[in-house]
């Protein structure tokens, strides 16, 4: 476990060692992602920056105030409002429900001033934060006592029996496989995950007749036969897999894509860019980016390990698992490996709440980096 030396106020970096500390192989890939959705983005407004690619400029330029932000302050803000971070988007999420705005038959988003954001992204980053912080200072007997991590399961629960409900499957699934996730990182008997995977295929038929709607079973049903329905819910993933494969190896070329451009692939924009950018770009263009998320997935798992602070790890750590699932999630359902869900892909979707939240969770790493080497007290927060 990390020792729990305090650091005097003589050792504290100045703004220039914490700038000579910052990870450009972190920072450099993920600009790169950012300027190659403004790329697509104005294509799939035909050549505009209306409606998309002005839009999404702004956001980016909002997202990267934040990510300075989070990068450059001291780490024993993370640390000391962590929870309050957490509460803050449970109260969002559940303000949501009472409160939250109607669209595309989910009831997802909350107007705030005039600006619609979606809390159950936020959440993400939060339930990392949260987390990290619970476990930050467990020693090794606290964390092989299950009632421990009772309170991190409710964490979890709440927000995700809240967002299942909205309905959103896909962000419920991603929170759920974040908590899993960080609690193998930490230690977790390996004997619950083996019960709690029984428990969950026992589940399964109470799931499917009790707490999916019509239209997720439907999805799921059309994953396993697109052609059942082709021109109803198999009709997105259909056209998706022709757009994608009429790329091939190199694309039809910059805004010469034949299905997103004629609009017969829904949601080029948002959770189906992916499918656009092999459209246009081919196999290279798609490998690409797939390449470029490996490296940052790489560099996040790299800034875990050589942190050596629990909680700069644990961040680290959470945020790269968050990372992960999101364009894993969302490249498996474009391509017709997993069932349709609402998931965006990652820096590259057109959206604020998305795309504001990982730049967010960008910067706490950042920030788990610079401050890498230094030893956090134990619970004096």
């Amino acid at each position: 476990m990390v020792t729990t030396t305090r650091v005097s106020n003589a050792n504290m970096m100045t703004f220039s060692e914490k700038i000579s500390r910052f990870s450009l192989p972190l920072f450099i890939p993920m600009c790169i992602v950012l300027a190659f959705s403004i790329i697509v983005l104005f294509s799939a407004g035909g050549g505009s920056w209306q409606p998309f690619a002005m839009s999404q400029l702004l956001k980016i330029i909002f997202g990267l105030i934040v990510f300075f932000i989070a990068a450059f302050s001291n780490i024993k803000t993370w640390i000391k409002s962590a929870y309050f971070i957490y509460a803050i988007a449970l109260i969002l999420i559940i303000m949501v429900t009472f409160f939250g705005d109607i669209g595309m038959g989910a009831q997802r988003w909350l107007s705030i001033g005039g600006i619609n954001i979606q809390p159950s992204e936020f959440i993400k980053i939060a339930l990392v934060l949260a987390l990290a912080r619970y476990f930050a200072w467990q020693n090794s007997v606290e964390l092989s006592q299950f009632k421990n991590y009772i309170i991190p399961l409710c964490m979890m629960l709440i927000p995700f029996m809240l967002i299942c409900a909205q309905p959103d499957l896909g962000t419920g699934i991603s929170l759920a496989l974040i908590t899993v996730g960080m609690f193998y990182i930490v230690g977790a008997n390996k004997k619950w995950f083996l019960i709690a995977g029984i428990l969950g295929i026992l589940a399964m038929p109470v799931v499917w007749y009790g707490a999916m709607h019509d239209y997720q079973r439907n999805r799921i049903i059309t994953f396993i036969n697109p052609e059942l329905d082709a021109k109803g819910a198999g009709y997105q993933i259909n056209q998706a897999k022709i757009a994608f494969g009429s790329g091939g190896i190199v694309g039809k070329g910059y805004m010469g894509g034949t299905q997103s451009q004629q609009s017969f692939l829904p949601e080029k924009h948002t959770d189906f860019i992916f499918t656009m950018l092999g459209e246009e770009f081919g196999f290279i263009g798609a490998f690409m980016l797939l390449m470029i998320y490996t490296f940052i997935v790489i560099m996040l798992f790299w800034a875990a390990k050589t942190c050596r602070n629990r909680f700069g790890q644990l961040i680290c750590f959470g945020f790269m698992l968050n990372f992960f699932i999101y364009y894993f999630i969302n490249i498996s359902m474009v391509l017709g490996v997993l069932p349709t869900v609402g998931v965006p892909l990652p820096l590259m979707s057109f959206g604020g709440s998305s795309l504001i939240s990982l730049l967010f969770g960008f910067g706490l790493c950042q920030n788990a980096h610079i401050h890498k080497d230094q030893q956090l007290s134990s619970r004096g927060f």
